[in-house]
């Protein structure tokens, strides 16, 4: 086999290697676009006691908008408490967060840092003190505001007695701040309409993402507390129940409005840790998911191999693959004009139709995404059309940051937030 052979062998394995591990991932599309109506959910579910609880660093400008939500919701007050954890402030969140009606413990601690240290603190203080005496624990950030009825919808996916965990449908409050603010905007649409709604209707395992989601309390004294500590401890919690079999449902009724990052710079810093602790659950876990789903065909062995492809470096084996062709151009110089004309028209095309498939791929998601949440998109029409443009430009982003995570050291900052009531759509 000649060098041109090697190298189309090499880009056709890896095409179908990427086509056949992903395409459940078209199934989910598909049946995310056929199927609209929501599944039957129990008119009569019994009232359970929850807790809702915020961790927050230095959001004093934010938290009183969450508390007071949380406090309206349509559901009877005292079987809703309200805790935030004041995790190493230097402003006055948690007296503001008193104010505002919130059972507040403060935490002081530079050596663990981050929210999943300040959610066992609480988890482990609650159950020390006798509080722990709840249902399940919903977990928000300080940024969001929270649908009037989002307690009453997940108690009714709840009260099934089928889930470990159930999250939410995540829309954002500043979808038209600017394309970055969009750009996470649709991906968390997407994340919900096209990949938790049809594991939802399959019966396969959804995936937590960062807020907005309920766990049952049965799981945290199952664990002990929240014993998971990585940059990316949501996605570290959905590979735990992925590999025990808990089930993780999801509740389109239930709307939380997210607030998104809208300087490069912060943006960078966020998903910069998302990269960095994704690495890190695919170091960790990798390999018992992959003895997970190669057991017998399961629903859980299922859920393993959808986890499995969700942390697995997609996008940096894919730049180890453009790399791949570009090492083989530039070696190719010095050759005799016909083999260099020939390896160039190989590697070239393949380097530029991954790019350019890369970009139409984004694009048909993103224009799908928007195309389907239309309603719940409450930004000017010209808006909603230039930021399916933009949006493949923005996961375009993800090039540099996936590489820089791979050899930077990544700490845990905060994403300081503004705070707006502006872009709420109605439920």
């Amino acid at each position: 086999m000649n060098m041109i052979q090697l190298v189309e062998a090499f880009n056709l394995f890896l095409a179908v290697l990427f086509t056949v591990a992903y395409f459940y991932q078209l199934v989910y599309l598909v049946i995310g676009v056929i199927r609209r109506k929501h599944w039957n959910q129990s008119q009569d579910a019994k009232i359970h006691r929850y807790a809702a609880v915020i961790s927050a660093r230095n959001e004093a400008g934010v938290i009183a908008e969450l508390i007071h939500s949380l406090k309206q919701q349509r559901y009877p007050q005292d079987c809703l408490d309200v805790y935030v954890v004041a995790d190493n402030c230097t402003d006055n969140t948690a007296e503001v967060s008193r104010q505002a009606g919130a059972i507040v413990y403060e935490r002081f601690n530079q050596n663990k840092k981050g929210k999943g240290y300040a959610l066992d603190f609480l988890f482990r203080t609650l159950h020390h003190e006798g509080r722990d005496k709840y249902d399940g624990y919903m977990i928000f950030d300080a940024d969001n505001l929270v649908d009037p009825n989002f307690t009453a919808e997940m108690n009714k996916v709840f009260d099934s007695g089928n889930y470990g965990a159930i999250t939410c449908y995540r829309n954002s409050r500043n979808f038209g701040d600017n394309w970055i603010s969009s750009g996470y905007a649709i991906w968390f649409l997407r994340e919900a309409r096209f990949l938790n709604f049809p594991r939802m209707l399959l019966g396969t395992n959804c995936h937590v993402s960062g807020t907005g989601f309920l766990i049952n309390a049965d799981v945290i004294r199952e664990n002990g507390g929240w014993p998971f500590h990585l940059l990316t401890e949501d996605i570290e919690f959905s590979v735990s129940c992925a590999l025990k079999g808990r089930r993780i449902g999801y509740c389109d009724k239930a709307v939380i409005y997210d607030e998104q990052p809208t300087t490069f710079r912060q943006s960078w810093d966020q998903r910069l840790r998302w990269s960095k602790g994704f690495y890190q659950v695919n170091a960790n876990y990798s390999a018992a998911l992959t003895r997970g789903f190669l057991r017998k065909p399961t629903r859980q062995s299922w859920s393993c191999y959808d986890m499995f492809m969700t942390v697995a470096p997609g996008m940096l084996l894919t730049l180890v693959t453009l790399a791949f062709n570009l090492v083989v151009c530039l070696a190719c110089w010095g050759q005799p004009v016909y083999i260099t004309n020939k390896i160039l028209a190989v590697s070239g095309s393949f380097a530029c139709s991954t790019v350019v498939n890369f970009y139409l791929g984004l694009l048909l998601f993103g224009a799908l995404t928007v195309l389907s949440e239309w309603k719940q998109i409450q930004i000017p029409t010209y808006k909603k059309i230039l930021y399916v443009f933009t949006f493949p430009i923005f996961m375009f982003t993800y090039v540099p940051i996936s590489l820089a995570a791979l050899v930077r050291k990544v700490e845990w900052k905060p994403i300081y937030h503004t705070g707006s009531q502006k872009a709420l759509g109605k439920s």
